[in-house]
């Protein structure tokens, strides 16, 4: 049993806390909004004021906030002042960003926990709310070694698949790439999709010979995006729920300031954040990226 502080109870963040109590943690939660809290409560979570008082007596501080901002003023504080949570924890605590944000704020806040003695790893997520809620999500994890065995039992309770990736912010490069690739998937798959469409083709027999072919991908095999082919998928209720285009269109461009930096030529990656940010200034950003096949419905060569 482990005093986690947990900060951040969105759609994703609010499930992780859960699980985290069924798995026997004691968990104090902070968050800016009230329902939420009090449906932690409801559930036998504790409540706190603040994200100070939820760290109180904490061995472990999980964060899931949705920008580097936001951690790195959770965290770091006022730049002036010096004023973050890591300055109010104890020497050998851990903390377990698993916001998706830059990897340089990662970097930051991980080499100013060290400082004090703190442990410190970046963890973001892949598999979505449905994960979240089944405990089943992969932790793609930054930070030294030792911080990494300190927090794999925690993530465990939260996740399936837990991923070593190297030091502090190689959990959100590894993700970015992840979200890169999983962007040009579902457009290209979208795109072959609907052509097979407008030429006659039914799109689950083609959808079952591509899923059988060289064409094969996890678009087509568990996320299809051509609604009534594939039952429990977004695309076929209205593409309501799963992963946002909204949610995309921020990964991509985090991956695309990356790979600026790094002077990684990305010719796909930079196609696909234009296909979803198109898609998403039509009116569509809170609708599952797989939503993208709509966006070819207009489009032709």
């Amino acid at each position: 049993m482990t005093n986690i502080a947990f900060i951040g109870l969105g759609n994703m963040g609010g499930p992780m806390a859960a699980n985290l109590l069924k798995a026997g943690h004691n968990v104090v939660a902070f968050d800016l909004v009230k329902t939420a809290l009090d449906e932690f409560v409801n559930i036998g979570g504790v409540a706190a004021r603040s994200a100070a008082n939820a760290v109180e007596n904490a061995q472990v501080v999980i964060s899931m906030l949705p920008a580097g901002k936001h951690v790195a003023g959770l965290y770091l504080g006022n730049e002036q002042e010096k004023n973050g949570l890591l300055t109010l924890l104890a020497k050998g605590c851990l903390v377990i960003d698993s916001s998706t944000i830059d990897a340089q704020t990662s970097r930051s806040v991980g080499l100013c926990a060290n400082d004090l003695g703190i442990k410190f790893v970046d963890a973001p997520v892949s598999g979505g709310t449905a994960g979240a809620k089944a405990g089943t999500l992969s932790f793609i994890v930054g930070g030294e070694v030792e911080a990494f065995a300190l927090a794999e039992p925690i993530l465990n309770a939260m996740g399936k698949n837990i991923f070593h990736a190297g030091p502090a912010g190689a959990g959100q490069v590894a993700k970015m790439c992840n979200n890169m690739l999983l962007s040009v998937l579902m457009a290209g798959t979208s795109e072959a999709l609907r052509m097979g469409v407008e030429n006659g083709l039914d799109a689950k027999v083609l959808s079952d010979i591509m899923v059988k072919s060289s064409g094969r991908n996890w678009a087509l095999e568990i996320y299809n995006p051509v609604p009534g082919v594939m039952d429990g998928t977004p695309a076929s209720n209205d593409y309501q729920g799963g992963f946002m285009v909204d949610l995309m269109n921020k990964d991509l461009g985090l991956a695309l300031a990356a790979a600026q930096a790094s002077d990684s030529a990305v010719p796909m990656g930079q196609k696909a954040a234009e296909l979803f940010k198109d898609h998403g200034a039509e009116g569509h950003g809170r609708l599952d990226f797989s939503s993208i096949y709509q966006h070819y419905s207009s489009k032709k060569v």
